[in-house]
């Protein structure tokens, strides 16, 4: 038996696979200070769960602060992850900001309502990293969020670009990590509901609407064609960024 009692399959996997990405990866270093963005989803909240769990494990001091911006559609959904935090003792940052009513304004002429939230929400978070001198950001992006991302790209944009697993930004002063991309989302979900993780559901006007959703079906349909095709591509993908982290072609 663990030190956390019995742990569930899906929790097993949850905690072996980001230990065993964080390794591979070399996503961090004795005395890393990462800031964990939380938005209250059940993926987030599942990467601080394990993020927490593996402080007790690596062999080396981390620290972890959480990170939350509340995007401005209920201004006291995040109490849950505000107690979570306070009842263990975690450090974190909770504020209010006005980034997604912004974003469905008039404001936002061009962009996608989730572009363009998403892309404010990276600039606080940048900035609360850069405040609290945070040495790693870790985003709570899954194995399905990287072929999502892969295949917007590609259609979209006719660019062959993915999500890294750890990326140097600003002259390398901050190293974005995401710890989950080696899991699928339905063990996610399986491992969030056995450890009773607070999630609470994301109120924009515009969530199930968007381009990403859009694509996330269309991606589900070719799924459903053969039991292979989704292990070969999240695998293939997961592959691929591996190699582009460890700095091959």
């Amino acid at each position: 038996m663990s030190r956390w009692g019995k742990l569930t399959y899906a929790q097993k996997q949850c905690l072996g696979a980001v230990g065993k990405l964080m390794q591979q990866a070399g996503m961090l270093a004795p005395g890393a200070r990462v800031g964990v963005a939380a938005s209250g989803g059940v993926d987030s909240w599942l990467m601080l769960q394990v993020l927490t769990m593996r402080q007790r494990i690596v062999p080396f001091p981390f620290e972890l602060m959480v990170l939350h911006v509340n995007p401005g559609f209920d201004a006291h959904n995040h109490e849950p992850l505000a107690r979570w935090c306070r009842e263990r003792g975690v450090a974190a940052h909770i504020e209010l900001a006005d980034h997604g009513p912004r974003a469905h304004s008039e404001e936002n002429r061009k962009a996608s309502t989730c572009f363009y939230c998403a892309r404010l929400r990276r600039k606080s978070l940048f900035a609360l990293c850069r405040t609290y001198g945070l040495t790693h950001l870790a985003l709570a992006h899954t194995a399905d969020d990287l072929a999502t991302t892969f295949f917007m790209n590609l259609f979209e944009t006719g660019k062959v670009h993915g999500l890294g697993m750890a990326e140097d930004f600003f002259g390398g002063r901050l190293k974005v990590i995401r710890p989950l991309l080696y899991l699928e989302k339905k063990t996610v979900i399986k491992a969030a509901t056995a450890f009773d993780l607070p999630v609470w559901s994301n109120p924009c006007p515009s969530a199930g609407s968007t381009r990403r959703s859009d694509w996330e079906g269309w991606l589900d349909q070719h799924y459903r064609r053969a039991k292979h095709i989704r292990p070969n591509v999240l695998q293939g993908l997961q592959r691929w960024q591996l190699d582009r982290t460890d700095g091959k072609q």
